[in-house]
């Protein structure tokens, strides 16, 4: 329970103690003047009444008001929800467009990828052939080469000439030096 609700407890109360330790004086009948007329009534007993009656409206008004104000909350509570589902929907189509760009990029980047690696393999097939061709023409000049080696050697008079012998010092191996040392 609130402290404003006991607070309004205590007080009605207090009112209700009130009225009825002083019932006696409450209930006497006087002169009342209503402005154009008198009567002659209990003025404790209308007086009570009245306040009642102001209590009855104050608090057909609080319920009216809180009523209200849970009609507003919930209005803006459906109105926040939808605009929380419009901002998911409005995230899920920028990450779908995220999605369908990089998708794109990637193949993109994938036909340039392999627009190059022919362009590579093209330029390496290329060079290969220029290699075979080079190797070619080196073997055929180096063939040329030893041929015209082989003419001057086979046109060249031979001499005879006694074997030479060739005599190979052979160097004594070092001593052995202890590891110890």
């Amino acid at each position: 329970m609130g402290l404003r609700t006991g607070i309004l407890l205590v007080v009605v109360l207090l009112i209700a103690a009130l009225a009825a330790l002083n019932w006696g004086t409450l209930a006497t009948p006087t002169i009342v003047s209503l402005g154009f007329m008198q009567v002659t009534a209990p003025l404790g007993l209308i007086m009570l009444g009245l306040t009642v009656l102001l209590g009855l409206f104050f608090l057909i008004y609080v319920l009216w008001l809180q009523s209200t104000v849970l009609l507003d909350a919930r209005r803006h509570t459906k109105e926040m929800q939808a605009q929380r589902d419009l901002a998911d929907k409005a995230e899920a189509s920028r990450f779908t467009e995220l999605r369908t760009f990089l998708a794109a990029q990637e193949n993109d980047h994938m036909a340039r990828n392999g627009e190059r690696h022919a362009a590579l393999l093209a330029r390496i097939e290329q060079l290969e052939n220029a290699l075979r061709v080079r190797a070619e023409q080196m073997d055929n000049t180096l063939a040329a080469h030893i041929g015209q080696l082989e003419d001057r050697l086979d046109r060249r008079p031979v001499v005879s000439e006694p074997p030479r012998t060739a005599v190979v010092e052979v160097p004594a191996p070092p001593p052995a030096s202890s590891p110890f040392a």
